[in-house]
């Protein structure tokens, strides 16, 4: 076990991992900052004009997506209220739409990622409503680039991040407003991620504390999952088939990018274990 030189919140961090996160980029080898953002209620504290947004809501819109453009999407229209998602309905388009886990009357099906299967979705553009991620998305739109990203493309998502050389701000989906463990434990997969690319570094509380988490549930994710409180609400509603399928890495080397309104896949994907 690595020698213990300083305790943050009582947990002691490792000399090289403590570095990775205080030592401040110098001007000849500049990195980049990365944050975590653990609700979007908190974005307007971190907005940062540089930086790069990853919005994230494992159970289940960001799930969903990644999953909709590995099967071939051609676009995903996120739309923030059910009334407007009533009126792609209306205008034709194919509509996925839910609240609290229910599939709205009105939406050809709801938020699971196995709806979107390529027999469904390939080819198609869907409008998109959800409880917490389409809304996330939004609040971030006027980014510098709005990533998608979920434990599927875990990786590609890392190494698109290393490639732009910008800031890197990840936001939490969250519960209607509320801190959301699973956004958390993601979140501090993805903070490990960027760290060990040398790249980057974070002085941040919430980055820290997403990585102190995901060190703890990484043993063993799924048994760590069962504490989750949305895995409980998708149970309560029979939807909890995705769990183990929504935390699982690298099943896809798609990253879907928001921009101008539209959700479409990045050109310049990575490519897994690039």
């Amino acid at each position: 076990m690595a020698e213990c030189h300083c305790s943050v919140a009582g947990v002691c961090l490792p000399r090289m991992r403590l570095s990775l996160f205080l030592t401040m980029p110098d001007m000849n080898n500049e990195k980049r900052k990365v944050e975590v953002v653990f609700s979007p209620e908190l974005f307007a504290h971190f907005e940062n004009p540089d930086a790069n947004v990853v919005v994230v809501d494992i159970l289940r819109a960001t799930s969903a997506i990644c999953t909709a453009f590995m099967n071939g999407v051609d676009q995903v229209i996120p739309v923030p209220s059910l009334e407007e998602a009533r009126v792609y309905k209306q205008e034709g388009y194919m509509v996925a739409a839910e609240r609290d886990g229910r599939v709205q009357d009105f939406a050809d099906f709801g938020n699971s990622p196995f709806n979107f299967t390529s027999e469904r979705v390939g080819g198609k553009k869907v409008a998109y409503s959800t409880t917490n991620g389409t809304k996330a998305v939004h609040i971030a739109r006027n980014s510098k680039m709005v990533i998608i990203a979920s434990f599927l493309n875990l990786s590609a998502v890392a190494s698109l991040l290393a490639r732009q050389q910008d800031d890197v701000l990840i936001v939490c989906a969250g519960w209607k407003g509320r801190f959301s463990l699973e956004d958390t434990l993601f979140s501090g997969a993805l903070v490990e991620k960027l760290l060990d690319t040398g790249r980057f570094y974070s002085i941040c509380d919430s980055a820290i504390a997403s990585l102190d988490l995901w060190h703890q549930a990484k043993p063993d994710l799924m048994a760590y999952i069962q504490k989750v409180a949305q895995r409980e609400r998708l149970r309560k509603l029979g939807l909890d088939d995705v769990l183990e399928y929504c935390h699982t890495p690298d099943v896809t080397d798609k990253v879907p990018v928001f921009n101008q309104g539209v959700i479409e896949c990045c050109p310049k994907t990575a490519r897994i274990g690039e």
